[in-house]
């Protein structure tokens, strides 16, 4: 990631994003939390890329060089924690379940005045208890480094719906399978087909954010039919991709 900016303190504030819009590679000497009240939100470092629709937040540690990318129209609440204020422990970009009490009070506290009052010092360790109480989400894109991995996955990333089996995208990049197949479970920390549905979900949130209908998403993301869609959707996101837009 070029020019990497760096802010010491993360802000505590409110960030409108337009649909395609990036803030480009930075880092904060602070812990962030970020949550997207609508649209999709995409973080991205060297090591993948985490998305998070309204349902999820995704936590930055300090230090972390990152990027964002807004799919659909964002307001962005950015939450910054010093960095010895931790509470879950996590080191790396790690997406977070947002209960409907955990977003209420993200938002009242990057919307109220920046005064250190008493009241805003109990709605933070509220929100804190809150946090280590949030479970993480797998809604995780890890990125390859080894070239022949890269390959295979240049190739799903152009064209989410290519059927071939790995065997076949193997022949396609000079790759064998066996090879690839041990690839994904050492350096992406999962097996091809794992990954793969990984990418269709990132491709179909984005899609759906830009309100495309769920049987073109279906079709566009490499599902046999829009109910198989709607199924793996639902078991990964927690709710039907015909709600989304509509759970915040």
């Amino acid at each position: 990631m070029p020019e990497i900016r760096h802010t010491p303190k993360a802000p505590t504030d409110i960030r409108p994003l337009a649909p395609g819009e990036v803030i480009g590679a930075h880092r904060h000497d602070d812990h962030q939390i970020i949550y997207a009240g609508s649209g999709v939100l995409a973080v991205t470092t060297d090591a993948g890329t985490w998305f998070a629709p309204g349902t999820r937040a995704i936590w930055v540690p300090a230090g972390c060089v990152h990027a964002h990318r807004a799919h659909g129209r964002l307001e962005l609440h950015l939450l910054g924690l010093p960095a010895d204020t931790n509470p879950l422990r996590l080191d790396t970009p790690t997406v977070l379940a947002v209960s409907p009490l955990l977003r209420e009070l993200i938002v009242a506290y990057t919307r109220g005045p920046r005064a250190e009052t008493p009241q805003r010092r109990r709605l933070r360790a509220v929100l804190l208890d809150q946090l280590r109480a949030s479970p993480q989400q797998p809604v995780h894109l890890p990125a390859p480094t080894d070239p022949r991995l890269a390959a295979v996955c240049d190739l799903l990333h152009r064209d989410p719906a290519d059927p071939r089996t790995l065997s076949q995208l193997g022949t396609a990049t000079g790759a064998a399978e066996r090879t690839l197949s041990r690839l994904f479970r050492r350096e992406l920390g999962m097996t091809f087909p794992q990954w793969r549905t990984q990418l269709r979900l990132y491709h179909a949130l984005r899609l759906l954010a830009d309100e495309t209908p769920v049987t073109t998403v279906a079709h566009h993301c490499g599902w046999s039919s829009p109910s198989a869609f709607i199924d793996v959707f639902h078991r990964a996101i927690g709710y039907t991709p015909g709600a989304h837009g509509k759970t915040r």
